[in-house]
């Protein structure tokens, strides 16, 4: 009887693998719509469209892009998770999403990774610390001594409460003992304009979305907040190298998520697929311009990367008293 319920359940088991192993082989036999909360136009969205128009050749299936936009992410959150579990709707999030979301919204009671798993990386982006062309600081000292000099009267500005920019400057408040106030925006291109005509003093900002501004001739950067200088501005010192904290590294990094319940073949699949797509030289050269870092994370590094941020995000979040209930 022992010897015929093992034997039954080896069988269910083989069945079942072999099963998923099709469906993986199968996959994917229709359209596939990769859901995003960033707006048409932005970095993570030219990224999205680069790898979607890969992904659609090597499958030979179109994929879609749904940009929405808006609520904080969970619009596009919402939208993903009412999908069925099978690989054929992906959601497009970055660190901040996945492991600033939950201290930033505590009374609903969302936790990203409850409620996607990670199942492919895209790409990782460094912060600068931006100033007017005119700013009188030369350096990270002199924004820090400036700091220390007027308590909470030097403002920074980011795109948004629980930003890196946000967050990013709450950390380096902590570990310079500084205190500042933070002018949020509701447009990046406001931000930059604002910061290159001198009216915000300074913010943390990325490659593509400081770069109009910046080849205008109205941007510094002071530093890049990384531990090594990055080729495409050699001339930008690191953190420590401009006398700011060498422990502070601001960066985000971009994944794609699928609601809890893929098979783990599908899931496998479509990592080693979006890996393939992401070492393509098109792809590459398009980083490049963008500073952007190619990623070929596991799930479970993805995963292992996003509780490292959370840590960190936590402890700001509580020490800053921030919300966005």
């Amino acid at each position: 009887m022992n010897f015929s319920r093992a034997l039954l359940a080896g069988v269910l088991a083989l069945t079942a693998a072999t099963g998923a192993m099709a469906q993986a082989g199968d996959f994917p036999n229709k359209p596939v719509t990769l859901v995003t909360p960033f707006a048409a136009g932005s970095g993570p969205d030219a990224v999205l469209r680069l790898v979607s128009d890969k992904l659609s050749r090597l499958w030979g299936q179109r994929v879609l892009i749904d940009n929405k936009p808006g609520g904080g992410g969970f619009i596009a959150i919402d939208q993903a998770r009412r999908a069925a579990p099978d690989g054929y709707t992906l959601l497009q999030l970055d660190s901040e999403h996945i492991a600033a979301l939950p201290h930033l919204y505590k009374s609903r009671n969302f936790v990203t990774l409850q409620h996607f798993d990670p199942v492919a990386s895209l790409f990782r982006t460094p912060f600068f610390v931006a100033v007017g062309t005119d700013s009188k600081w030369k350096n990270m000292s002199d924004l820090i001594a400036a700091a220390k000099a007027n308590p909470d009267g030097i403002v920074y500005g980011s795109w948004g409460v629980g930003s890196p920019g946000h967050l990013g400057a709450q950390q380096l408040e902590a570990l310079t003992g500084i205190r500042m106030r933070h002018a949020p925006y509701r447009e990046v291109s406001q931000l930059f304009s604002n910061v290159g005509a001198g009216e915000v003093p300074w913010s943390f900002a990325s490659i593509p979305s400081s770069q109009g501004i910046y080849k205008a001739g109205k941007l510094r950067y002071l530093a890049i907040a990384a531990p090594k200088r990055i080729p495409q501005m050699p001339d930008v010192p690191t953190m420590a190298e401009a006398g700011g904290p060498a422990s502070l590294e601001v960066n985000s990094f971009v994944s794609l998520l699928a609601p809890k319940g893929v098979p783990a073949a599908i899931k496998a699949k479509i990592n080693a697929d979006v890996a393939k797509v992401i070492a393509d030289p098109e792809i590459r050269a398009r980083f490049d311009t963008f500073a952007f870092e190619p990623l070929a994370w596991s799930p479970e590094e993805i995963e292992r990367n996003a509780e490292a941020k959370s840590k960190v995000y936590g402890e700001l979040v509580r020490r800053g008293n921030i919300s966005l209930e």
